[in-house]
């Protein structure tokens, strides 16, 4: 990670080893989400209990993280560049967070669909595909942050746009299922659900990319256009 150098060597390590936390933390939401899309394939119901286990790891990491940055700001009064990276880390780990609680709503919510039987599953392979591109966004994602890379970061912003229109598009299908046939609407909602929560994934994935340019750059991105 590209950081200025200190003349305090401890300072460096401190921000070298929470860096690493951020990015280990990251390893573990991409597993967990992993995990989610895979049950999504299988409808394996053991995957339930991996991805509420990762979930509770990855909120403890969560909170060591947060304390150690809070730390580092009572302790070291960081300024300009240091200020920006504590920032940057404190935001990332916050969006992390919310990635891991969003897999859990969808393994949870996924549960009561039958996916064993993909036919079965409204837009199952829309929403599939749209896990896909998540998935890649958030892997992007953590490595622009590892080599902290606003141009990488901008690519990953701009996707964001492919998740947005892809939601809209399984939802304006979902939508009309349900009008056309509401034998099963328990089914449908449950679909619509799980196609909102990997569209927020994708957005936390982009809040990832824009925390990443505010580092480099010391602005931020409000919206796609604007990179």
């Amino acid at each position: 990670m590209k950081y200025p150098v200190h003349t305090s060597t401890q300072f460096d390590v401190e921000l070298k080893a929470v860096c690493a936390s951020v990015l280990q933390m990251g390893t573990a939401v991409e597993n967990q989400f992993r995990l989610t899309l895979d049950f999504l394939e299988t409808g394996d119901v053991m995957t339930i209990d991996r991805v509420i286990s990762e979930g509770q790891e990855i909120n403890s990491m969560e909170i060591e993280i947060d304390e150690r940055c809070t730390n580092i700001l009572v302790r070291r009064q960081p300024t300009a560049n240091d200020l920006r990276l504590v920032t940057t880390i404190i935001k990332t780990i916050n969006d992390l967070e919310r990635i891991g609680d969003e897999a859990e709503s969808i393994a949870l919510v996924s549960k009561q669909l039958d996916v064993k039987y993909s036919t079965l599953f409204p837009r199952y392979h829309q929403i599939k595909y749209m896990g896909g591109v998540a998935n890649e966004m958030l892997g992007s994602a953590l490595e622009a942050f590892e080599n902290m890379d606003s141009d990488a970061a901008r690519i990953i912003v701009r996707k964001d746009g492919l998740i947005d229109d892809e939601f809209r598009t399984i939802l304006r299908h979902l939508v009309a299922n349900m009008m056309e046939d509401n034998s099963d609407l328990s089914s449908t909602l449950n679909a619509v659900l799980v196609a909102r929560a990997i569209e927020r994934i994708g957005d936390h994935a982009k809040n990832i990319s824009k925390h990443v340019i505010y580092m480099m750059e010391g602005r931020e991105v409000r919206n796609n256009k604007d990179n």
